[in-house]
């Protein structure tokens, strides 16, 4: 066993101690008594929604799966799952028959904890809350107080109740898992933790944790917390450690150039090594369905200009979708698909971002920019996973180039990809670039006539004309609703309509998106000059 793993099944030795934990993990044993805790105890393990409601089902079939694999040989443990979209009477009797540990999600958990008298849970032991960071960003924090109220796991309750006859005999533990800890951590852990350890961090932050909490034994235990978050924000290289294997780029690209470069390093990746799986992070639904549209239907003209040749799809692989208004059923083939195919392209929005484990995948390109640090840090986490090697690659426009120094402040560090080099590698009818010097990137001749032929194909398919309008309509609102600090480098002003729309191969810009963009900067306007009159009316009346 090696020594980071040694060091952490000793992290995890807390969990079972009684005090609540930030992390734990799965532990097989061969002794009888806890053989015997297993078949009566059941331990429960709560996913968080992803993004939307219905996807945090695949992040529910993920664990249950593994738990599958991993209690095989154990015949007296018996995994379960209840969540959203599943028919609620085969679960009812699911829990009837008795479950030994349960994977859920919390409005369907909370629903059955509420109208399914036959879910007994008496002898709950672990209640373990995944993804912590998002449950209360997403707005799920009274859901969560009402699990634990039925759940009875808060340790006021148990106080009150340990004199009691039906008072369980094993301790009830919360823990909380998150890869990154931030202020929403610590908002669910004074609902749900009493004296809660942190564990699975390095060793100089679990001193210094460790200390802090010894020295505020009798302080309140949110006052701990607080000041525990704050050391944890003290040191952003730890919170935002990443793998050493894990190579980190990203390509400036010209706002109108975006579509053909994204093409051209897919095309550049497949043709390296065609067995291997890629992730394309888009941040909307729209976006998503018009590339995959485009991968799966553009042809490229033959190396060769004789006519006579067949057409050839431009990039041969197997293309998949994924995001939040896919129906059920093909979310779910489209998360086994990819889980098991040895090389594929997935395109999705940030719900494969957390949570869901893709084996063996070899690189993730983030097309649209993911806002804060700590989505970039679940992005590229789909990758590099196990000691594997991975790569991530991060598209910018050169108005975006200030978001490094945000990455940086968290300890992220990226090196530029060589672009020209890539370009340079396609040939154009049998013909190597002769063409070394042009004024700027846009202007390279694989470019150029990658870009026209994408134009001609959109122009002449009326559904692909209109996917590309919508999912630049949706691109051009996704891109003002970024937050905070971000505001400042991710401007609509800064851009350029028209560079925009070519950047989804369409000739023209879609009028109806650039009247309303019009509107509301003309609607600012008068808004600004009439709160700028008012102040002048206000300070004459004083006068």
């Amino acid at each position: 066993m090696r020594a980071a793993q040694r060091e952490a099944w000793i992290r995890v030795s807390h969990a079972g101690s009684g005090a609540d934990d930030s992390c734990c993990a799965l532990r097989q044993t061969r002794r009888p008594e806890l053989v015997k805790l297993w078949r009566i105890s059941l331990q429960l393990f709560i996913t968080c929604r992803i993004s939307i409601d219905e996807f945090s089902g695949q992040m529910v079939l993920l664990v249950y799966d593994i738990l599958q694999k991993l209690l095989h040989r154990f015949h007296w443990i018996v995994p379960g799952y209840i969540m959203g979209g599943e028919n609620r009477s085969k679960e009812k009797a699911r829990l009837r028959k008795g479950v030994s540990i349960l994977v859920a999600t919390p409005g369907r958990l909370l629903d059955h904890l509420k109208n399914t008298s036959s879910f007994l849970h008496s002898n709950l032991q672990w209640a373990v809350f995944d993804e912590a960071d998002r449950i209360l960003e997403l707005g799920y924090g009274k859901e969560i107080e009402d699990i634990l109220n039925y759940l009875g796991t808060r340790q006021h309750e148990l106080i009150g109740n340990e004199n009691s006859a039906l008072a369980p005999k094993v301790k009830k533990q919360n823990l909380l898992l998150s890869a990154t800890l931030n202020e929403k951590v610590n908002q669910l852990a004074k609902i749900s933790l009493e004296n809660p350890v942190m564990i699975g961090l390095d060793d100089k932050i679990l001193q210094n944790l460790n200390h802090n909490h010894a020295m505020s034994q009798e302080s309140d235990t949110s006052d701990r917390l607080e000041v525990s978050t704050r050391m944890l924000h003290g040191t952003s290289d730890e919170e935002y450690k990443l793998p050493a294997q894990l190579a980190q780029r990203y390509i400036k690209v010209p706002c109108g150039s975006r579509l053909v470069v994204l093409l051209s390093v897919l095309k550049n990746l497949f043709e390296r090594e065609p067995s291997q799986k890629v992730v394309v992070f888009f941040s909307t639904c729209d976006a998503v369905d018009f590339h995959y549209s485009l991968l799966s239907e553009f042809q490229w003209p033959p190396v060769s200009q004789s006519e006579a040749e067949v057409r050839q799809m431009f990039l041969r692989c197997k293309t998949l979708r994924l995001h939040g208004n896919m129906n059920h059923e093909d979310r779910k083939t489209t998360f086994q698909i990819f889980k098991t195919e040895k090389s594929a392209l997935l395109l999705s929005t940030d719900v494969s971002a957390r949570g869901l484990d893709f084996p063996k995948v070899r690189c993730i390109i983030q097309y649209d920019s993911p806002g804060e640090a700590t989505e970039y840090v679940h992005r590229v986490g789909r990758t590099a996973r196990l000691g594997e090697k991975g790569d991530s690659l991060l598209f910018l426009q050169p108005v975006e180039v200030d978001y490094l120094k945000d990455l940086e402040k968290h300890g992220v560090m990226l090196t530029e990809h060589p672009l020209l080099k890539l370009l340079g590698s396609f040939p154009l009818y049998n013909l190597k670039h002769q063409v070394k010097k042009f004024v700027s990137i846009d202007m390279h001749p694989w470019l150029l006539t990658l870009e026209r032929a994408l134009e001609s194909y959109i122009s002449s398919e009326t559904r692909m004309k209109k996917l590309a309008q919508d999912a630049f309509c949706a691109w051009v609102r996704a891109y003002t609703a970024h937050r905070g600090e971000l505001k400042r480098i991710f401007m609509v002003k800064k851009l350029h309509l028209g560079h925009v729309a070519k950047s989804f191969a369409l000739k023209d810009q879609p009028s109806l998106v650039n009247k309303s963009i019009q509107k509301q900067l003309q609607k600012r306007k008068r808004d600004e000059k009439q709160r700028v009159n008012s102040r002048k009316k206000r300070v004459t009346a004083k006068s």
